[in-house]
């Protein structure tokens, strides 16, 4: 009887405990993350190691203490100047992708004929990739491109326009190729704000200035400065156009060109991995920056916040 009753009551605690996807589930967590295992090992092979990689050959100097690469690197004028170049190209280029790509895609969320003809347009520099976007701007750019053949022949100028080999082809470069990806997610955030909040606000009698202002753009704030990030590690890491379309050796002598030259020029893997080290902390800097600016910005419950 005794057996009998303690099997009984074993069964009843059996039944009566959860199943263990449930106990999962009230601790938050889902067997269906276990689909993440996959991205996250590629993830790890193909962005941890290598980053931790370069981390710990960053330390290990070819003559001199741990931090002999770093000092190296900010004591020499040549070196720390790249800085403040790759900024003055990137941080320029990022701001003019984003603010010109707010009021095309103003424009092209809504119901506009051609829509899908002038979107493929402005997207297409996405396919043509730096080396042909940096052919391109010799062809028509150069000393006997063919705008300077046009300005020429017109009057307009007297003598050909630097366009290329200088800073301004470095820049209209990051332009072309890095527009289509800030209107592409501009207009994404924008397609993700209810309409219907700048009707009512018409219908109050906002004009079109106050409800952009008060309603369309606190609300794409956020997803601008998500835009700006993604935007300015694209222009940062600048190298093919400041090599092409440049001045590598002066003007244009970004921190990439930097790293490529103490790693397989000088074949210097530790100094180089320094550089790419400080590039990290550059940028993420500048995206952390960006992000507490971003945390300041009105969140509604309306999409487009990013």
């Amino acid at each position: 009887m005794t057996a009998t009753t303690s099997k009984t009551s074993t069964t009843v605690v059996t039944a009566a405990r959860p199943a263990l996807r449930h106990r999962l589930a009230e601790r938050g967590i889902d067997r269906v993350l276990l689909l993440l295992v996959p991205g996250l090992l590629v993830t790890a092979c193909l962005f941890l190691y290598p980053f931790l990689y370069g981390l710990q050959l960053s330390f290990a100097p070819r003559q001199g203490g741990v931090f002999a690469n770093y000092a190296g690197f900010f004591g020499d004028p040549y070196l720390r100047d790249t800085i403040w170049t790759t900024l003055g190209i990137a941080l320029p280029a990022t701001f003019i992708n984003v603010l010109a790509s707010i009021p095309i895609a103003y424009v092209l969320r809504g119901r506009v004929r051609g829509k899908r003809l002038l979107t493929t347009i402005l997207v297409v520099p996405i396919t043509l990739g730096t080396v042909l976007t940096a052919q391109g701007l010799i062809m028509y750019g150069g000393q006997s491109g063919w705008l300077n053949k046009v300005l020429t022949v017109l009057g307009i100028t007297d003598e050909p326009l630097p366009l290329i080999h200088n800073y301004t082809g470095v820049l209209l470069s990051l332009v072309i190729t890095g527009f289509p990806f800030s209107f592409l997610l501009t207009l994404s955030y924008l397609s993700g704000i209810d309409p219907s909040l700048e009707k009512a606000a018409a219908t109050l009698g906002a004009s079109w200035t106050q409800r952009f202002r008060r309603i369309t753009l606190p609300l794409l704030a956020p997803g601008l400065a998500i835009t700006f990030c993604l935007s300015f590690v694209m222009a940062f890491s600048v190298f093919p156009s400041a090599q092409l379309v440049g001045d590598p050796a002066n003007e244009t002598r970004v921190i990439s060109i930097a790293a490529y030259h103490a790693a397989f020029e000088e074949y210097d893997y530790s100094m180089g991995s320094a550089v790419a080290m400080i590039m990290a902390v550059l940028m993420l800097i500048v995206i952390g920056l960006v992000m507490a600016w971003r945390g300041t910005l009105y969140r509604g419950a309306t999409g487009g916040k990013g």
